[in-house]
């Protein structure tokens, strides 16, 4: 059987969610998946980016990630989402990108997809499963499958999220034990698509 196709699509401002994103990705590719590591299009203003030197740092170091395209989503088995906290809520970069799936949606292309979701927040109880709960609303209406990380796993018994990996920005860069949790969750998504493609493919 063809590898799963696995889309990591995520909006981070200052780094912290990409990191996540990063060990999602070696986790999902050491599990025999291929892989696309995409962020979507930062829509902020200059003077924004440029009052908050760690974010417009981020800009610089990961202007060689590619940016997320329908075509990413079009081609994947599973989409895991990655975002920072705003107010509850995922952030308004990855919403107007999940807004122009209309096309896709419309047209049965986005059902049947394993979708998972992972987050960041500055603060401890900043929002980080009403964020995971608010994405998930999307995947709801694509008609995804949805696979959480739970407490699959011992590392999930020290991180402590059920809903998704999460990583509290505020105390520093991810730990070894978040970034054990990230791996952990895409390797449960990669065997969950696997088990559904082949399932398809034998029916």
């Amino acid at each position: 059987m063809e590898p799963v196709n696995v889309a990591i699509i995520y909006y981070s401002a200052t780094g912290s969610v990409h990191a996540l994103a990063r060990a999602i990705a070696e986790g999902a590719g050491k599990a025999g998946a291929a892989v696309r590591l995409r962020k979507v299009r930062e829509t902020a203003p200059p003077e924004a980016i440029n009052a908050n030197p760690a974010w417009a740092q981020h800009i610089q170091d990961s202007a060689g990630v590619a940016e997320a395209t329908l075509g990413d989503l079009g081609w994947a088995d599973a989409v895991l989402l990655g975002t920072p906290t705003r107010f509850g809520n995922p952030a308004s970069q990855l919403r107007a990108f999940l807004e122009t799936t209309g096309p896709l949606w419309s047209q049965g292309k986005l059902a049947g997809k394993v979708c998972s979701v992972f987050t960041a927040s500055n603060t401890l109880h900043g929002g980080q499963e009403s964020t995971i709960l608010a994405l998930s609303n999307t995947f709801y209406h694509w008609g995804g499958v949805m696979v959480p990380p739970g407490y699959t796993d011992p590392v999930q018994f020290k991180t402590g999220n059920p809903y998704g990996t999460s990583h509290v920005a505020g105390q520093g860069a991810p730990s070894e034990e978040t970034l054990q949790s990230a791996r952990h969750q895409a390797r449960r998504v990669v065997d969950v698509a696997a088990a559904l493609k082949a399932g398809r493919a034998a029916v």
